[in-house]
């Protein structure tokens, strides 16, 4: 039914396409033809999918581009982009034979590739970003636009920032009317809103990023079967949620940062709607432990016999025990941003012993102060600061960091009264604020536009010959604690002495990859050889998984594959913790002291 079949695309009952002006007005003319013209005119267009509205223009129109990121309200974040044909996408980046296969499958995902410097496309499609989201058409629609424009199309989800895509034809005069010059609709309803998929190769596999059109519905086997049908609610960020009954997973689609009431709407919807299509009444559902996360709040309103609290890094852990059918225990090694721990502070550099049914936490990385709190996340030249102030025991040289240029004095002295008084400055262990932190002082960068975005480019800025780790050290404590603040410092050292920052870049991963393996030889020291599980959004990281993969040769080394690493695989985790909870009677899941499981 992907392409064309008499049951449902009959030449005279339709679908019908009909392109209108912003005010909804018909324009004269054949719609696919017109539209063609219209996008070689530089104008934009919302353009009817099949999980919902597209924003499309011209990939290769400079001006095009830079207007639609203006009226989309998207400062930086990559714009997909549609070519007609696998030779287009050659063009326009490297590719790989498991991209190329990628690309050509029944899934028709985004794959993220790298950029030929070449390319004919507008340097905004993907700002300062040397990876491009590539798809081919995966609609007769698709098909016939594309041939009629014959070049590629920036295709970006039909919606302002922050907001839910656009399905329905009145959504789009009303909420893409502001954006598109015209709307290219049919007279087809879409009945389930789904993003495009993305995927990435990481080690040599494919690891989806965003599991949407093409994966959804989706289900995975599980042994032993759920005792009671569960709902699992996912995480606040690049939410999904899933489905466990008998011994099948059903797993939702995308549905984005739960930051607006239109997005956690959208949640409510896609998850009563998710239920009936798969014909499940759950009995029980499952939530982070955040208790400020809209997921937690609104489990907490359903009328259900069981509410399951899960912590966030052990539901990293056990997605990918749950793709590989791992019963445990392993050592997880779970590095992202922020996760809310047991103990109310923010984890996200940790190691675990888990199983299904529970987890120890074995060992951290030493924690930087947030002045701001989240207000930190977005301008990461507070965590800078917080990091090299504590490296250099008050007296970093920020007057020789390009960095600091960048901020005001005054802003400065009121983040260091917030961190010295620990006023609105919560601690934090992830591994993606380190990155942050070193991004923005080897970068330059003050602001993260988007999450993860300086990260990311951190980890493709590194010179892939440079494979020198710095000095790093381990604190003892309650648990021992990798503390990078003896790489900053050499890494300071460096820049001001004219290394360059892909050099330090590189050897920042380096870093990562000797302290991760410091570490887990030092777990191994006493625990027998366990399967190690890489989970979370640091994990999406080409060169810290490739790293570290080699690194820990011959150790079993497994990762998400079918669910995304980021926290759009939480729920999954969720599911079969709270699943072996209830077998075993184990509630509440979490524990974290040293001794025991």
């Amino acid at each position: 039914r992907r392409f064309h079949a008499q049951p449902n695309a009959c030449p005279r009952c339709g679908p019908r396409l009909q392109l209108v002006d912003r005010r909804g007005n018909a324009l004269p003319g054949d719609p696919i033809v017109v539209t063609a013209e219209l996008l070689r005119a530089g104008q934009i267009v919302a353009v009817k999918g099949l999980g919902g509205f597209h924003l499309a223009c011209d990939a290769t129109n400079a001006a095009a581009v830079s207007t639609l990121r203006l009226r989309k309200h998207r400062d930086a974040k990559p714009f997909a982009v549609m070519v007609r044909r696998l030779s287009d996408a050659e063009a326009l980046a490297v590719l790989t034979a498991t991209d190329r296969q990628l690309l050509e499958s029944v899934s028709r995902p985004i794959v993220l590739v790298p950029r030929r410097s070449a390319s004919a496309l507008a340097a905004d499609v993907a700002p300062e970003n040397p990876l491009v989201g590539l798809m081919l058409p995966y609609t007769p629609l698709h098909e016939l636009l594309l041939a009629a424009v014959d070049g590629p199309l920036v295709m970006t989800s039909g919606n302002h920032s922050d907001e839910p895509m656009v399905i329905d034809n009145a959504g789009a005069l009303h909420h893409l009317g502001a954006i598109a010059d015209a709307i290219l609709q049919h007279d087809r309803d879409i009945a389930n809103r789904c993003d495009d998929s993305v995927v990435r190769v990481l080690a040599g596999k494919p690891a989806v990023l965003r599991r949407g059109r093409g994966w959804i519905p989706g289900n995975l086997r599980v042994t032993p079967s759920f005792p009671v049908p569960i709902l699992a609610c996912g995480a606040h960020l690049k939410s999904s949620f899933c489905l466990g009954v008998g011994d099948q997973i059903w797993l939702g689609p995308h549905v984005g940062d739960l930051e607006t009431d239109e997005a956690c709407r959208a949640f409510e919807a896609m998850v009563d709607r998710f239920a009936r299509f798969v014909g499940v009444e759950p009995q029980a559902v499952v939530h982070d432990l955040h208790p400020d996360y809209f997921t937690t709040r609104w489990a907490g309103e359903l009328d259900l016999p069981m509410r399951i609290a899960v912590q966030h890094h052990h539901a990293h852990v056990a997605s990918v025990m749950a793709e590989h059918q791992l019963s445990g225990p392993v050592i997880g090694l779970a590095w992202d941003g922020t996760g809310y721990g047991t103990d109310g502070t923010a984890w996200g550099g940790e190691f675990l012993l888990a199983h299904l049914a529970g987890f120890q936490r074995l060992a951290t990385f030493h924690p930087i102060p947030l002045a701001g709190g989240d207000q930190a996340i977005r301008e990461i030249w507070r965590i800078a600061l917080a990091l090299l102030d504590d490296a250099f025991d008050g007296d970093a040289p920020l007057a020789q960091l390009s960095l600091f240029d960048l901020v005001e004095s005054s802003h400065i002295a009121v983040a260091r009264r917030m961190i010295a008084t620990r006023l609105h400055a919560p601690l934090a262990h992830g591994v993606g604020r380190y990155f942050d932190a070193f991004g923005a002082i080897l970068l330059g960068v003050a602001t993260a536009r988007y999450e993860g975005e300086v990260a990311m480019q951190l980890s493709l800025a590194g010179d892939a010959a440079e494979q020198r780790p710095y000095a790093f050290g381990i604190a003892e404590g309650v648990f021992p604690a990798i503390d990078l603040r003896p790489t900053l410092r050499a890494a300071v050292n460096d820049l001001l002495s004219g290394i360059s920052a892909a050099t330090i870049a590189a050897r920042f991963h380096a870093t990562l990859r000797e302290a991760a393996f410091t570490m887990i030889e030092r777990i191994e020291s006493s625990h027998d050889a366990l399967p190690i599980v890489l989970s979370g959004g640091c994990f999406q990281n080409a060169r810290l998984v490739e790293d570290l993969k080699t690194a820990l040769r011959p150790r079993a080394v497994y990762l998400n594959e079918h669910v995304p690493p980021n926290d759009g695989g939480i729920a999954l985790g969720q599911a079969m913790i709270a699943a072996a909870q209830l077998r075993s009677g184990t509630l509440p899941c979490c524990r974290t002291t040293s001794g025991g499981m």
